[in-house]
């Protein structure tokens, strides 16, 4: 296999090849030269400054057939993209066209079949908002403005992950454009290896344009944000770890120690001000119309209410939990609502002993001047902890916990102390990693074998053998 590094793909293709390809296709080319160009370049991640040949915004899969078979006739490699919160493992662009994907919209919604088709570039707000004239919900991440696509490629782990597991097990078709130039439907019985291959295993093989996946049922959810003062975090953590140990599978919970920025948009309350942060959701029996709703509606709330209560015995100063439309769990997690520049990273634990919670408390708690946004600590198991029958390439999650440290990065000088405070939080906790890490949320570049279990990895880079055999495309973890 040619390597996606390799000189081979450093070819320049002149200014009116790109202009050809533009008369071609319906969809949108621009180049360095083009008004425009910053604005089709940047990712979510505007820390990651990208450079590639051209910008390819592509309006139909044929589109992207075309703009595969333009690179394989220029010797340049394929990056695709939806929103790029994941851009910064990208690295160096050059020799590269990207395909922004943003033009695939469509919104396709089965409530009979309880299914959902989408185009690779729905947001995550506009598919939930979909699903929710039909009464149905998607498997969604925190944040709302996240990629469907990008999502699922890596696994998505939602409020509901530890009773429904990961999203992308939800999956049911891709379409997609391999990297040799072919377009095609890749299910459990056609292209199965390919299907494999993309749930879970990136976008190493092919340049996804739809994806089909299940709805489900679920009008509401009982959801919300405990907010303690973050003087409190070795205790409010020692006690959430214990809580997590003893609750069943209906909750999903994080638990961060937050710096939240002097944003003047933000509440007054919450602006420039240090907390632990435990949000999530805790999955209830759906009420039935009727007069005995509101009494079900009561009983479901009690029933969460009580799976909550030793965490709210702590007495925290703000607590939002309640029952709330499913549609609206995407502003639980007050994610940023729009581009920002940021570095981070993750890693599975395999468990959170005393001796854990202690450093993380020491390098990111009350007593230390941290440049991070947020420690996160995520709890897995549950449904995420059994392979999904007929699963993708992850299936599960390792682990009992994610743990992942953000900032945000306005500056080369604050990008440095973001970067170094993030790998002590990692280093101090690197006897409890798991070994196997969840793609979504490594934003270094890592071997593949810390990814993918060894089985695993040797059927992943096959599939990229059988679909990109030039290795042409290019993700943020490649598998070669």
């Amino acid at each position: 296999m040619t390597s996606a590094d390799s000189p081979a793909f450093r070819s320049v293709a002149p200014a009116e090849a790109f202009a050809e390809l533009a008369a071609h296709i319906e969809g949108a080319v621009t180049t360095p030269a083009d008004a425009g160009w910053d604005a089709a370049r940047q990712a979510w991640n505007v820390a990651a400054d990208q450079h590639p040949d051209a910008v390819i915004a592509p309006s139909s899969a044929e589109d992207v057939q075309a703009a595969i078979r333009f690179a394989e006739q220029h010797q340049l490699r394929v990056v695709a993209q939806s929103t790029g919160h994941l851009a910064a493992p990208l690295g160096d662009l050059a020799g590269s066209i990207l395909i922004r994907t943003a033009g695939l919209s469509s919104i396709d919604v089965d409530p009979e079949a309880l299914t959902v088709r989408v185009g690779a570039g729905v947001l995550w707000a506009d598919v939930t908002a979909a699903l929710a004239e039909h009464g149905l919900m998607g498997l969604a991440g925190s944040a709302p403005d996240v990629g469907v696509a990008g999502y699922l490629l890596g696994g998505g782990v939602s409020w509901f992950a530890r009773s429904h597991g990961l999203a992308t097990s939800h999956v049911t078709e891709i379409e997609a454009v391999t990297g040799d130039g072919r377009v095609l439907r890749a299910n459990a019985d056609e292209e199965s290896e390919l299907f494999h291959a993309l749930r879970g295993g990136g976008g190493n093989y092919a340049v996804v344009t739809a994806i089909t996946m299940r709805a489900f049922a679920v009008r509401d959810v009982y959801a919300g944000m405990l907010l303690f003062p973050l003087e409190r975090a070795d205790e409010v953590l020692t006690a959430w770890e214990a809580w997590t140990r003893e609750i069943d599978e209906t909750a999903t919970t994080s638990l961060r120690l937050l710096r939240v920025p002097p944003l003047p948009e933000l509440p007054e309350f919450l602006r420039g001000q240090r907390f632990v942060a435990i949000d999530g959701a805790i999955a209830v029996e759906q009420a039935g119309g009727g007069a005995d709703a509101a009494a079900s509606d009561a009983e479901r709330s009690a029933a969460a209410a009580a799976t909550l209560a030793p965490l709210r015995a702590l007495g925290p100063i703000v607590d939002t939990f309640g029952l709330m439309p499913a549609s609206r769990l995407g502003e639980v997690h007050m994610d940023p609502p729009g581009p920002v520049p940021g570095g981070g990273d993750g890693a599975n634990l395999s468990d959170l002993p005393r001796a854990a919670i202690e450093r993380i408390v020491e390098l990111a708690g009350p007593d230390v001047d941290s440049p991070l946004l947020a420690v996160e600590i995520r709890h897995l198991g549950g449904a995420l902890a059994v392979p999904a029958p007929g699963g993708g390439a992850v299936d599960s999650l390792h682990g009992r916990f994610l743990l992942y440290a953000v900032g945000i990065t306005p500056t080369p000088e604050v990008a440095a102390m973001v970067e170094s405070a993030t790998t002590a939080v990692l280093d101090a906790t690197r006897e409890w990693h798991s070994g196997i890490d969840y793609i979504n949320f490594r934003e270094s570049q890592v071997a593949p074998e810390r990814l993918y279990p060894a089985a695993t990895l040797t059927r992943l880079r096959a599939a990229k053998k059988q679909y990109d055999p030039a290795g042409r495309i290019h993700s943020a973890h490649p598998v070669h």
